[in-house]
């Protein structure tokens, strides 16, 4: 292990000493790393090790420097001490979150995930006014195959010069994304366009004005005179008789210049842009996007764990509402969802609301994310640190605007980044949920903050403080007193300024030991491994349950009870055949259902299928071992066959039966007493009647 550590022209109150002693290395204080003291620098990573610099101000010139030094063999890893606590008024006392976040730069890197590839030749389709259109086409067409479509007439004048293939008419639809674009557009205008050689003959001939320059018709103009058709008599291109077509043609990307977009999910499709801002980044980052590109395959899904559907019966569709992406779509008939890896952006909004775990995050995996927090938590707490808050935020918006404050507060114009205050970067704030928030809280955490800014879709602002709600009320019911869970809308500093200093000022209670379970790969596997913790060390236990909150999957409790109507129930089983989650069981050798309440995820499945109406939701948590257990929640006197007396059903279940088709004519005599035997012996009985009518008689 080599640490590297700079107070950056002696701007941080650094204690290299201290730090030393709980990262178990000698720490050598450096000033000016980046220029003068390069030297210790190169020295480093002449090695083997793994080499942590706290500095991501010079992140390029470091690794120039490793390009330059002979020898330099060393993994490189860099980490943010100065914006995150070092630059903040109590920086002094930030040395524990210091060492945290320089013992978890340590940690072995992920295991690589999937990946998904996207392939562009180039195809650039450009929607808008033909003016506009060209204007950003001459700034792509030496490296994108252009072609333009307009979309309405009247919205720009072409250039007399044909430079681009175009298209117009009405748009019925744009699906895909990168490298697989599908237009499909309805051509009404009577120029043919191809045909037309742009010598503005109809333009000129046309009394209404109803022909722009643009080479379409605006038919809402035209009064059917015709002048413009007897203009064009060599070229042909005018004919209003020709019947509108419907065409289609594929592209690589997308342009839209258009005031309404053709996408308006929250995440558009790779590939897909807009441009009404006009800012050159969007024409630098499309002139990049041919060849093939790479991305993380930001999901695994799990079908027999999938509360979606049973028997085409919907149950669970959190995941399919919450996604901003429209990625994710019903497939009942399979008794799945479908996620299409190409469209998902990687939010993981599905994963933290999917009540089964049969969506789980990859990027990182589970597992990785909870090392990193509890490697956080535990060096934080070693080095003497108290009430640490983990500050969940993406590593965009999120992260630029925690330097924005590290920087304010440098400058004596804010506070900065409280030293309890550790900041967690996520790919997105939307991708953690319950399991790993209450684990934080049984690993040391006193509080957990998610910051929210102006990149998450609505949805997920709902399903995180839905899921917050749950795991808050959780924790008050343990005892917990105090508020342990947060979400912070900040979009400036000032505003997060505000908002971390309230948060760091608060110290809810939390359990007095400390938690050792590592995370499981399962989501329900951690969150009931958390939630035994809390259990074990609460405070307070004055019922033997937590009533919880009820709603749509993934906004309501994720765990709970079912209620049985015994009197209605004739314990068909049907519940059980629909149960996605092993929660409700039958016996074998009794008639019986039985229910494991730490398996339900109240999906409402069992609910929806039961024939009798007999079952209801009951979400809550209960704090006994009863939860794991098998408990018995109807049952019945067999019903024993009146041939060979074997069992085979319930006096309950068979009576209703008598009662229903006891009046039906097919029911009638021996008929109706062959629905009291068991199956074998009914075969039998109708074989030996003499009664009954065979094919072989007639």
């Amino acid at each position: 292990m080599t640490t590297l550590i700079c107070d950056c022209n002696r701007t941080m109150p650094l204690a290299p000493d201290a730090l030393g002693r709980v990262m178990g290395e000698p720490l050598a204080p450096h000033s000016l790393l980046c220029r003068r003291e390069a030297g210790d620098y190169q020295q480093a990573i002449r090695g083997t090790d793994t080499v942590v610099v706290a500095c991501t101000q010079e992140t390029r010139l470091f690794e120039e420097l490793g390009r330059a030094t002979e020898g330099a063999v060393a993994p490189v890893r860099f980490v943010n001490i100065r914006e995150t606590g070092g630059w903040s008024r109590d920086a002094r006392h930030a040395m524990p979150k210091i060492a945290a976040l320089l013992a978890a730069a340590h940690l072995p890197e992920p295991e690589p995930v999937a990946t998904v590839t996207y392939r562009s030749a180039g195809r650039l389709l450009i929607i808008g006014p033909l003016d506009q259109a060209e204007a950003a086409a001459a700034m792509l067409d030496d490296v994108l195959e252009v072609t333009l479509f307009a979309p309405a007439p009247g919205q720009g004048a072409g250039r007399q010069t044909r430079r681009y293939p175009v298209i117009a008419g009405a748009i019925e639809s744009l699906t895909g994304r990168l490298g697989a674009f599908e237009l499909t557009w309805s051509q009404r205008n009577p120029i043919d366009l191809d045909l037309c050689t742009r010598c503005n003959a109809c333009v000129a001939a046309c009394p209404e004005g109803a022909i722009g320059l643009d080479y379409q018709v605006d038919l809402n103009r035209c009064t059917g005179h015709r002048d413009c058709t007897a203009s064009c008599t060599v070229a042909g291109a005018i004919d209003f008789q020709r019947s509108p077509i419907t065409a289609a043609e594929s592209f690589d990307l997308v342009l839209d210049l258009g005031e309404q977009p053709q996408f308006v999910r929250h995440a558009p499709p790779q590939g897909y842009f807009t441009w009404r801002d006009r800012n050159p980044a969007t024409l630098l980052r499309l002139r990049e996007m041919v060849g093939e590109f790479d991305k993380p395959k930001f999901f695994d899904y799990k079908q027999s764990l999938c509360a979606h559907s049973r028997n085409e019966m919907e149950g669970c569709r959190a995941c399919v509402d919450i996604c901003s992406a429209q990625a994710i779509s019903s497939d009942k008939h399979h008794q799945r969802i479908v996620v299409d890896p190409y469209l998902c952006v990687g939010c993981g909004a599905c994963t933290t609301v999917c009540p089964s775990g049969a969506l789980s995050y990859t990027y990182p995996r589970n597992g990785d994310q909870g090392l990193k927090l509890r490697t956080l938590l535990n060096t934080y707490s070693r080095a003497g640190g108290k009430d640490a808050v983990l500050l969940l935020h993406s590593q965009q918006a999120g992260q630029d605007l925690i330097e924005a404050l590290g920087r304010a507060a440098q400058l004596g114009q804010a506070s900065g980044v409280p030293a309890n205050v550790i900041p967690v970067s996520l790919w997105h704030t939307a991708s953690t949920g319950p399991d790993l928030w209450l684990s934080a809280i049984a690993w040391g955490a006193s509080q957990i903050a998610v910051l929210l800014t102006d990149e998450e879709a609505p949805q997920y602002q709902e399903g995180l403080k839905a899921q917050m709600g749950i795991a808050q009320e959780t924790l008050n019911g343990l005892g917990y007193t105090g508020h342990h869970l947060h979400l912070l809308n900040a979009t400036d500093p000032a505003a997060l300024d505000r908002e971390l200093r309230l948060v760091a000022e608060r110290a809810p209670a939390v359990p007095n030991e400390t938690a050792r379970f590592a995370t499981a790969p399962e989501k329900r596997t951690t969150l009931s491994l958390a939630l035994d913790h809390l259990i074990a060390w609460a405070p307070a236990r004055e019922a033997e349950a937590i009533a919880l909150p009820q709603g749509a999957p993934g906004l309501g409790a994720p765990f709970g009870a079912i209620a049985v109507n015994k009197d209605a129930c004739t314990l068909c089983m049907s519940c059980v055949s629909a149960c996605p989650a092993n929660a409700l069981k039958d016996n074998s050798q009794l008639p019986q259902l039985r229910f494991i309440e730490s398996n339900c995820v109240q999906c409402g499945l069992c609910e929806k299928t039961c024939p009798e109406d007999a079952i209801a939701l009951v979400p809550r948590l209960l704090l006994s071992d009863q939860r794991k257990q098998a408990v018995v929640l109807n049952e019945a006197q067999p019903f024993h066959c009146i041939r060979c007396n074997k069992a085979f059903g319930t006096q309950k279940g068979v009576d209703a039966m008598l009662q229903r088709l006891g009046g039906h004519s097919m029911f009638q005599g021996a008929a109706l007493e062959r629905l009291k035997m068991c199956g074998d012996c009914r075969v039998i009985d109708m074989y030996s009647s003499s009664d009954e009518a065979r094919i072989t008689d007639l």
